[in-house]
C-alpha cells in the first residue's frame, strides 16, 4: 500500500508567467493580464482565476476544480494563450505555462546547498547540470525546482559618461550585440564522394570574447565594448538573497507525483543525496533542511501505537467481562482477520494508507470485535442452559444472523453519504468511510462463520462456572437482577419515561440548532507539524539589501528559539519568506502553537518590517493564512482598499485577528519621465527611438544568449548601479538625436513622482483586495465577522469571495446536515427492509439517536450548562472531523438497538 499524509485529491493549478521588463504594473496588467485572463476564463474545469500584476512580471494562478483532469485543462488553457499571443507586445517574453498537481503548496522535501567557496550562480549552475537531474530521475518524483537560485548571465554594465564622450547610445549597445552575437547553423559541404558539416565561430562564448566586440568603427578607430561598459559573467538578477541557518545558500524543492508513496520517494531522495553529497566540490555542502515525511511518519507511528493500544485494551476488557481466556480468542482472532481483510479491500479499490485510512482501522478494533463478543456470549449462554457446544454454537448463531447482518449493514448505510459526499470532505473522507465499512463487513461474515466454529471448540462446560469465570458470571447476574429490577419500574412508569425522553430529545435538536451560535467552527484544527513559516513585508521602496538586513533580523529570532533546528529565509527586495524547523517531536516538550505568540510578539519588535508567522495548513489545497477573505469590484483598486482596511481595522479592534494583512498596498515610489513634446519635436528626436535607448539603457531586458558548455544563458546589457541609485540620475542618460548625436534626457524630459500600487490583484477578472490572517477565533467566527461588517459598508457593486481554506469552508461548511439527515434515513430503510416493519426502525433510531446527539453536543460543543469550567482540552470545533465523528456515532448507537429489538421480537413470537 503507498503511503501518504492524506488520501489522493487531485488539486491541482496552472500558473501562467509572463515577463515584461522595464513595464509598470498598470501597463502589464492592460496589456498582458487582462487578454490574457480573457481568453484563459473560457477553459473547462476551472474553479477560479486569481492575477497579480507587478513590476516587470504577470502571474495568472488558475485553481481548478477538485479531481478534474489537470492535464486536460493545460491543455486547454495553452491553446488559449498561443491564440493571442500575437496580440501581447512584443517585448515580453513568451507566457511561461506550469502546472502543479501536489496536494500542497509546499514541496515534499527542501535541499539546502551551501558553499565558502563558491558563488551563489556557481552554485546554481552545478545543480542545474548534475544535481538537478539526477534527483529529478528519482523514482516517483514530480519535479526538483531551484529555489533562490542566481542563473548566470553576461552582463554588460554601461558607463554613461564614457558612452557620451565616445557619442554612443544604448540602442546601438543593443543593436551591436544583437548582429555581433550570432547563433549561424550554415549545415554541411556535398561533395559526389564526401559531406562535410560545417560550423562558423558567429557567436561569443566568453567575457574577453564580449570585450572585444566592436560597438562602432569610425575612419578606423574601433570602439570596443570594453571601452564603454564592464563585462563580467554575474546573474540574471541579483534581487533574490536565499539564507540556510545564517549561511548563503541555495534551495532545491522536490515534488512527489500525486500516486507515488511519498515516504518511499523520499527515502530514495536520501540515498540518492548521499551519493550526492560524495561527489559535492570542494567547500559546498549539501543537506536535507525539510522533510514533510518526518511529520507524516511520526504522525503514522503514533496510529500505529493507538492501534496496539487498542488491542491490549480490547483483549483486556474482553477477558474482564467474559472471565476465560477461551472466550477471549474468539473475538481477537476476529480482530486480525477482519483487519486483514479491510487491507485487502483498500489494496483492491487502490486506496492508500494514510492518516485516515489508519484511523478507519483503529476505529474498527472496536466495532468488529462487538459482533465476535455477541457470538461468543450467546453461544457461552446455551451451553450454560444444558446445550452441547455444536448445539450451542449452531443455535447461537442462528439466533443472531438478523441482528448481525443489520448491524454491519447499518454501519455500511452510514458511511455510505460520506464515500458519496463531494468536495475536498468527500475527497479526504472517502476512502475513510469505505475502508470502515469494508473491515465492518468482513467482521460480520466472521461472525457468522468463523466465530460459531471456533466457539463449538473452544468453549468448554467446565470452564462456565469455574475460577474467574464464576465469578465473572455471579457479578453479571448480580447486574443483571438490578437491571431487570429497575427494568420493572421503569416500565411500570411510562409516562414519566416518554416525559424524559422527551425533554432529553427536545434539548438534542434546540442544542443542533445552536450550534452556529455557540460552537466554534473551522475546516479542520491546526495540526503540529514541526515548522513555522513567516512572511516578511518590508518598506515599499526597500532595496534587496535592506530587506536582507531586516530578514537576518527576523532569521535571528528564529534562531534564538530554544528548540529551533534550522532556520531558512528567501529574500527579495520588498518580500521574504522564511522561518524555522523545530527539532523532532520526540526531543521536545513545547508544541509548536506555543511559539506562534512568542515568535509574534519579538518579530513584531523589529522597526521597519511586518513579519508574520503561521503554522503551515492541516489539509491539501490551503493557502499560508485561514482567513484569506476578498472583496471584488469592478471600480477602482484604491477604492476597494478603503473598504478592505475599515474592515481590517474594525476586525483588529474586536479583536478576531492575532493578525491581519492586506494584499494590495498603495506605497510603492515611482518615478515619470515626463517628455516635453514640443522640445522633443524641436530638436527632431523619434520617441520610438528615446524609448529604445531608455529600455536598453535602465531597463535590462535580454539581447540574445551565448553558450557555455552546451547550455545558453542571457547576455544583457544595462547601465551600472551607481549610475541609477536615484531617478534623478537618469536625466544624464543620452538618447539618440538627428544625425546619431546624442541628446542629454535632461534637455527634454523632467522627473516627476508619485505612488502606486505595488502589484494590481485581480480574481474572476475583476479588482480584488484580499484580507489575510490568523483568527482569535473560529475561522467561521472571523469570516462571519468580515461578512457582518461588509454588508453593512459595501456599496452595490461589491462582491465577496474567498480562497483557500475559506473557500472550502463556505462552499463545503453547511454539508453536514445534509448528510446527517442522509445517514438516517438510509439507516432508517435499512433496518424497515430487515424487520419488515417501519415501527421497529423508529424504535431503534427515536431511542438511541437523540440521547447520543444529546451527550456529544453537550461535552463536546457548547461547554454547557457549566462553560466557564471546560477548557479547549475538554471540547472540540465543528469541523469535518467531528461531524464526520457524529455520523459514526448515529451508526454505532443503533447497533445496541438493532440487538434489543431482534431479542424482544423473538420473545414476543415465543409468547411472552
Amino acid at each position: 500500500l503507498n503511503v501518504r499524509q492524506y488520501p489522493r485529491s487531485d488539486i491541482a493549478s496552472v500558473t501562467i508567467n509572463t515577463v515584461y521588463v522595464g513595464a509598470d504594473a498598470e501597463l502589464v496588467r492592460g496589456f498582458i493580464t487582462t487578454p490574457l485572463e480573457r481568453a484563459i476564463a473560457a477553459a473547462d474545469g476551472i474553479d477560479y482565476i486569481q492575477s497579480q500584476s507587478t513590476q516587470g512580471s504577470s502571474l495568472i494562478t488558475v485553481r481548478l476544480k477538485l479531481n478534474y483532469d489537470a492535464n486536460k485543462a493545460l491543455s486547454d488553457i495553452t491553446s488559449k494563450v498561443d491564440a493571442i499571443r500575437k496580440d501581447l507586445p512584443p517585448e515580453a517574453e513568451i507566457p511561461v505555462i506550469s502546472i502543479e498537481t501536489a496536494d500542497s503548496r509546499f514541496a515534499s522535501a527542501y535541499l539546502s546547498f551551501t558553499s565558502d567557496i563558491l558563488q551563489p550562480n556557481e552554485v546554481t549552475d552545478y545543480l542545474v547540470r548534475l544535481v538537478q537531474p539526477r534527483l529529478t530521475a528519482v523514482g516517483g518524483v514530480q519535479k526538483a525546482d531551484i529555489l533562490g537560485g542566481r542563473t548566470f548571465a553576461m552582463r554588460i554594465w554601461m558607463k554613461p559618461d564614457r558612452m557620451a564622450a565616445l557619442n554612443i547610445s544604448p540602442a546601438q549597445v543593443r543593436s551591436a550585440l544583437s548582429r555581433n552575437n550570432y547563433l549561424a547553423a550554415i549545415g554541411s559541404t556535398k561533395g559526389s564522394l564526401l559531406q562535410v558539416n560545417l560550423t562558423a565561430n558567429t557567436d561569443l562564448h566568453t567575457a574577453e570574447d564580449f570585450k572585444k566586440l566592436v560597438v562602432r568603427e569610425d575612419k578606423g578607430n574601433l570602439v570596443r565594448l570594453s571601452d564603454i561598459a564592464d563585462v563580467v559573467l554575474g546573474a540574471e538578477d541579483y534581487n533574490t538573497e536565499v539564507r540556510f541557518s545564517g549561511e548563503k545558500a541555495v534551495f532545491m524543492g522536490i515534488w512527489v507525483l500525486p500516486n507515488a508513496n511519498s515516504v518511499d520517494v523520499i527515502k530514495r531522495v536520501r540515498a540518492e543525496m548521499d551519493q550526492i553529497q560524495k561527489e559535492l566540490p570542494t567547500g559546498m555542502t549539501g543537506q536535507i533542511a525539510y522533510d514533510s515525511t518526518a511529520y507524516i511518519n511520526d504522525a503514522i507511528h503514533e496510529v500505529v501505537k493507538t492501534l496496539i493500544d487498542t488491542l491490549l485494551i480490547v483483549m483486556v476488557v474482553i477477558f474482564l467481562f467474559l472471565g476465560s481466556f477461551r472466550s477471549v480468542i474468539v473475538p481477537v482472532v476476529a480482530i486480525p482477520i477482519s483487519l486483514i481483510g479491510a487491507l485487502f479491500l483498500m489494496q483492491a479499490f487502490g486506496f492508500t494508507l494514510n492518516l485516515l485510512t489508519l484511523l478507519a482501522i483503529v476505529l474498527s478494533v472496536g466495532l468488529v470485535v462487538d459482533d465476535a463478543i455477541v457470538v461468543v456470549e450467546n453461544v457461552e449462554r446455551h451451553i450454560r442452559e444444558g446445550m452441547s457446544r455444536m448445539n450451542a454454537a449452531l443455535t447461537g448463531a442462528r439466533e443472531l444472523v438478523g441482528p448481525i447482518i443489520a448491524m454491519t449493514i447499518t454501519l455500511a448505510a452510514v458511511y455510505t453519504p460520506i464515500a458519496l459526499q463531494g468536495g475536498l470532505t468527500g475527497a479526504l473522507f472517502r476512502e475513510f468511510a469505505l475502508t470502515l465499512a469494508g473491515a465492518v463487513f468482513i467482521s460480520g461474515v466472521v461472525a457468522l462463520t468463523l466465530s460459531p466454529m471456533m466457539s463449538a471448540h473452544l468453549l468448554r462446560a467446565e470452564h462456565v462456572d469455574k475460577g474467574f469465570t464464576a465469578i465473572v458470571n455471579r457479578t453479571f447476574d448480580r447486574f443483571r437482577d438490578w437491571y431487570g429490577a429497575h427494568l420493572d419500574r421503569t416500565l411500570a412508569a411510562r409516562p414519566a419515561v416518554y416525559v424524559v425522553w422527551g425533554g432529553i430529545s427536545a434539548l438534542a435538536i434546540i442544542m443542533a440548532l445552536l450550534i452556529p451560535t455557540f460552537a466554534s467552527k473551522e475546516l479542520a484544527p491546526t495540526e503540529d507539524q514541526g515548522v513555522i513559516f513567516g512572511i516578511v513585508t518590508a518598506p515599499a521602496n526597500a532595496t534587496i539589501d535592506d530587506t536582507i538586513r531586516y530578514a537576518d533580523a527576523a532569521g535571528k529570532v528564529f534562531k534564538d528559539i530554544p528548540d529551533t533546528r534550522f532556520t531558512f529565509q528567501i529574500t527579495n527586495p520588498d518580500q521574504g519568506f522564511g522561518g524555522m524547523v523545530l527539532k523532532p517531536w520526540g526531543t521536545r516538550k513545547t508544541p509548536t502553537k506555543n511559539y506562534l505568540p512568542i515568535v509574534q510578539q519579538q518579530l513584531g519588535a523589529i522597526p521597519g518590517i511586518q513579519m508574520f508567522p503561521v503554522m503551515p495548513s492541516a489539509l491539501p489545497g490551503s493557502d499560508s493564512f485561514p482567513v484569506t477573505f476578498v472583496i471584488t469590484s469592478t471600480g477602482d483598486p484604491e477604492r476597494i482598499l478603503e473598504f478592505a482596511q475599515q474592515l481590517q481595522a474594525k476586525a483588529m479592534q474586536a479583536g478576531v485577528f492575532r493578525f491581519a494583512d492586506i494584499d494590495t498596498k498603495i506605497d510603492q515610489p515611482q518615478s515619470e519621465i515626463v517628455f516635453d513634446h514640443d522640445k522633443v519635436a524641436s530638436l527632431g528626436l523619434d520617441m520610438q527611438q528615446v524609448g529604445a535607448d531608455m529600455s536598453a539603457a535602465i531597463g535590462g531586458n535580454f539581447v540574445n544568449r551565448f553558450n557555455i558548455a552546451g547550455r545558453s544563458y542571457k547576455v544583457i546589457p544595462q547601465v551600472k548601479r551607481v549610475d541609477r541609485l536615484n531617478p534623478e540620475q537618469l536625466e544624464n542618460i543620452y538618447v539618440t538625436g538627428p544625425n546619431n548625436q546624442l541628446v542629454p534626457l535632461s534637455t527634454v524630459a523632467s522627473i516627476r513622482h508619485k505612488t502606486v500600487a505595488r502589484s494590481l490583484n485581480r480574481m474572476q477578472q475583476l479588482n480584488a483586495v484580499t484580507i489575510s490572517g490568523v483568527p482569535t477565533r473560529s475561522l467561521d467566527a472571523a469570516l462571519k465577522f468580515l461578512e457582518d461588517e461588509a454588508r453593512k459598508i459595501l456599496p452595490k457593486g461589491y462582491v465577496l469571495d474567498y480562497t483557500g481554506e475559506s473557500r472550502q469552508l463556505r462552499t463545503e461548511g453547511d454539508k453536514f446536515t445534509a448528510v446527517f439527515l442522509l445517514a438516517i434515513i438510509l439507516i432508517f430503510l435499512v433496518l424497515a427492509a430487515q424487520f419488515n416493519s417501519f415501527r421497529d426502525p423508529f424504535i431503534i433510531l427515536l431511542g438511541s439517536v437523540p440521547l447520543a446527539m444529546f451527550g456529544a453536543l453537550l461535552f463536546a460543543f457548547l461547554k454547557m450548562p457549566f462553560g466557564k469550567f471546560f477548557t479547549d482540552g475538554w471540547t472540540t470545533t465543528l469541523n469535518i472531523y467531528s461531524q464526520v465523528g457524529l455520523v459514526t456515532l448515529v451508526g454505532l448507537v443503533s447497533k445496541n438497538g438493532i440487538l434489543i429489538v431482534q431479542f424482544a421480537n423473538e420473545l414476543q413470537r415465543q409468547g411472552l
